[in-house]
Formats: structure tokens, sequence, C-alpha cells
């Protein structure tokens, strides 16, 4: 069980960037959260295999149609089995 903490900068607010996550974190298998941060980037946590954890995140480097990705920082961090599914935090 891996988990990996991203943020992924751009024009990544106002254009399905997490339910775009979401939907692909969920049909991976993965857990954790995503969310919109005040200064226009997007948050999320993920929990899961090693590979489902890579496909998501180069799904994060892409980004819906109508977004620009500039990057994505990420930081490995210890699984704590905390998640029960994939959620969009307000």
């Amino acid at each position: 069980m891996k988990r990996v903490h991203a943020k992924v900068y751009g024009f990544v607010q106002g254009v399905g960037f997490r339910n775009f996550v979401r939907k692909h974190a969920k049909d991976l298998g993965l857990k954790g959260w995503v969310r919109n941060n005040l200064d226009g980037t997007v948050q999320a946590v993920f929990e899961g295999d090693e590979g489902s954890i890579s496909t998501i995140l180069e799904k994060c480097k892409s980004g819906p149609t109508n977004s620009w990705v500039e990057k994505v920082e990420t930081k490995e961090e210890e699984s704590k089995n905390e998640f029960e599914d994939f959620s969009i935090l307000r």
C-alpha cells in the first residue's frame, strides 16, 4: 500500500478537475480525497497500489479537456489506511 499527496498547478479549477480525478481514482480502486485550494491549485491524497497511483498521477498531469496543468508536485507519505472511498472535499 502506497500513499501520495499531490498538488496540481495550472488552470485546474472550474473545469471539472475534481470530478475527473475522483472518477479515475475510483476506477483504479484508489482511496483518498481531492479538493480545491484557495490559491487556485487542486490538492489530493491517494492511497492504493503503486501501479494505480502512477496511473492517477499521469492522469493528473493531463487533466480533463478544458484544463491546463502546469505541474504536479508529489510527496510520498506513510500509508495510514484511513479512507473507505475516494471523495471530493469541499
